[in-house]
């Protein structure tokens, strides 16, 4: 809120709107990196991917309204041409802020922080069950086992040395915090590779200049509004049909829409054109229009597939003692190589620049196939496990034979616990190392 204050009262030049768009960031950025943590460690493993994947659901609404507010304000000749769209942010800033108080902390942060009892009670209210229900304690029981097992394996050393502990082990071993890590990382880097961005960030001058499209705007719009349509069907496939197939068949999907645009484009589409009294022109409307189609599509598979699956997938797969740093340098990663593309993308199809026009799409083209071969060898399957079978999975099984294991015990027997019953000797132990955190 702070950000848009600043932003909104820029009367000229640009000090206060860069200073705001600074500190905003700062909130953008710690935002996107907790919820998808404090998401995955509440919600119950049966519906966890669906719950994570409303995070992109919600996120393709704000480009939706974002959009509309855009359009709505473009003929406006006054500061409300930008105040108007920075300023809506207020409303949503004030829902997160009020929702907040009414939110607790995940009972898996507390069992780290050795309250023990106040996971109970937490657990109890997230699943509408006793505290002293069977099903609190069993739940509970491998949490405060897990906890106790991963710091055994990774002990507390420190704010630096929990950050360390994220590029410990070896790139080789799959269930090695680097290669977590790595997978996190690589997996929003690989979003970010599909060329989503260059459309939604410059799909109106890049369908302006064929004169085939009337209105881009309107069409940007619908780009947008077919996002905003085809997110939610991944909330019953991804757990229907797993992280997985999902992310391999969606990669498949985009990479064929990415190269039917380019090759359509080079030989009778976008790439050619025609003067009409100085302005551009296409010499083929069908074939951009057929560009445009497979752009639509390609964002339905986006939005279905990889857009809500990455989000989901870095949620799942980093251990206790790292996963609030692992998550961070994942979401990290993903406006790293956003920015890196903004950046990048206008000296590949500017006129005086790269001039690439539809061959572009050879390039998010290839990226996509990256992408499909990535998700065949290094995702893991994560549909119907908790976070702590998440890791004995990684130990113990390949991305390829993932989604066949099967889990045969628990931390809690591991750990010297019976039928689920939390150990005193353990909680005690638990408590204790938490406090001195």
């Amino acid at each position: 809120m702070i950000g848009v204050i600043l932003q909104i009262a820029q009367s000229k030049g640009l000090g206060l709107i860069v200073a705001g768009r600074l500190i905003a960031g700062l909130g953008v950025g710690f935002v996107s990196a907790i919820i998808i943590l404090y998401m995955a460690e509440i919600a119950p493993r049966k519906v966890r991917g669906t719950l994570v994947s409303g995070y992109q659901f919600c996120v393709t609404i704000g480009l939706l309204l974002g959009a509309v507010v855009d359009y709505a304000t473009q003929g406006r000749t006054d500061s409300g041409a930008y105040r108007i769209p920075i300023g809506i942010q207020f409303a949503w800033a004030i829902i997160l802020a009020t929702g907040l108080f009414l939110l607790p902390d995940s009972p898996r942060y507390f069992v780290k922080k050795g309250r023990v009892d106040a996971a109970r009670m937490v657990l109890s209210r997230l699943r509408g069950q006793s505290p002293e229900s069977e099903y609190i304690e069993a739940e509970l029981a491998e949490i405060v086992a897990n906890a106790e097992y991963e710091r055994q394996v990774i002990p507390n050393t420190g704010w630096f040395g929990s950050w360390a502990h994220c590029f410990s082990g070896s790139v080789f071993k799959s269930n090695s915090n680097l290669r977590k890590t790595i997978l996190g990382t690589s997996l929003q880097m690989m979003q970010q590779w599909t060329g989503v961005n260059f459309i939604f960030y410059y799909s109106t001058p890049f369908l302006q200049s064929t004169g085939a499209i009337s209105n881009t705007f309107l069409i940007s719009l619908i780009f947008t509004l077919v996002n905003v349509c085809s997110t939610p069907i991944s909330f019953y496939t991804i757990e229907r049909l797993g992280r997985r197939p999902l992310l391999v068949w969606g990669a498949l999907g985009m990479l064929i829409c990415q190269f039917l645009v380019a090759i359509i484009g080079v030989t009778v589409g976008f790439n050619h054109t025609h003067l009409v009294d100085g302005v551009s022109r296409s010499n083929n409307i069908s074939a951009v229009n057929a560009q445009i189609a497979f752009i639509a599509i390609f964002i339905f598979f986006f939005a279905s597939t990889w857009g809500p699956g990455a989000w989901v997938l870095i949620g799942e797969i980093f251990p206790l003692p790292i996963r609030s740093r692992g998550v961070a340098l994942s979401t990290a990663s993903n406006w790293l190589w956003n920015t890196i593309i903004a950046v990048i993308t206008p000296y590949m199809v500017n006129p005086d620049e790269g001039n690439l026009r539809s061959s572009v799409f050879f390039i998010w083209g290839g990226l996509c196939t990256c992408a499909f071969v990535y998700a065949y060898f290094l995702i893991p399957e994560t549909k119907g496990l908790s976070l702590e079978q998440v890791d004995k999975m990684m130990e113990e099984t390949t991305p390829r034979t993932s989604s066949k294991w099967v889990p045969t015990h628990t931390f809690a027997s591991e750990m010297g616990m019976k039928n689920g019953t939390l150990d005193e000797r353990i909680v005690d132990d638990v408590e204790r190392k938490g406090s001195s955190t």
